[in-house]
């Protein structure tokens, strides 16, 4: 079975290389370039993945790009900066595939340090607001399998950091029933910077655009 991976990316040239490497088989990358700047999408395409070019900015822009050229009934997404490990994916394939409407991550870091205190303690506050909503979750997790159609379905507006969260806020209306897997989370790919936890203005921003989506 083919499982078409989904990866958005924003200079992410170093990291890459190991990423699309680790893919298992049966799984197809797809990477969404969002405006890179080093050669991400050149790097890409060099080792097979298929490449979609999204102009305007955002997580959820290029998430949703991803997610209409897919063709695989099974959709995967993934962060492209190396924190994430591709070979875990296999394990949440397997629960959608077992009656799971979607399958998630729950990021455990491997070393001390790789989550800085800003964007862990707010990953944890908007986990503690799903969870008083009724969502037995316990991050928003940047990597997740569901099928691609029903995806299409929930109509996710959001373009920007607040998609997966309006992803889990929609899915838990629908009464999606919703796994959660312990995932390694490790240290990024030298030469990247996450776009979220990688400064506290980036981890501002998010919890803003989050924010407003808990709101409406």
């Amino acid at each position: 079975m083919m499982v078409d991976v989904i990866l958005p990316c924003l200079d992410e040239a170093g990291a890459l290389p190991g990423v699309l490497g680790a893919l298992p088989d049966g799984y197809r990358a797809i990477v969404v370039d969002n405006g890179s700047g080093d050669g991400s999408p050149e790097i890409a395409a060099a080792l097979g993945a298929k490449v979609v070019h999204e102009p305007r900015r955002g997580y959820g822009a290029a998430v949703h790009s991803g997610l209409e050229a897919a063709t695989t009934d099974l959709v995967a997404f993934l962060d492209a900066d190396g924190s994430l490990d591709p070979r875990e994916l296999p394990r949440l394939v397997a629960a959608v595939q077992g009656g799971a409407d979607l399958a998630v991550g729950r990021r455990v870091p491997v070393e001390r340090g790789v989550w800085p205190w800003h964007a862990k303690a707010g990953n944890a506050l908007l986990a503690a607001l799903l969870r008083r909503r009724g969502l037995e979750v316990s991050d928003i997790a940047p990597i997740r399998v569901a099928r691609r159609a029903d995806l299409l379905a929930l109509g996710i507006t959001d373009r920007a950091f607040g998609y997966p969260l309006e992803l889990l806020v929609k899915a838990g209306r629908a009464d999606w029933r919703i796994e959660e897997f312990e995932v390694s989370y490790r240290e990024r790919a030298k030469g990247t910077k996450s776009k979220v936890s990688g400064s506290v203005r980036g981890t501002l921003r998010a919890v803003r655009d989050m924010g407003r989506v808990l709101a409406r």
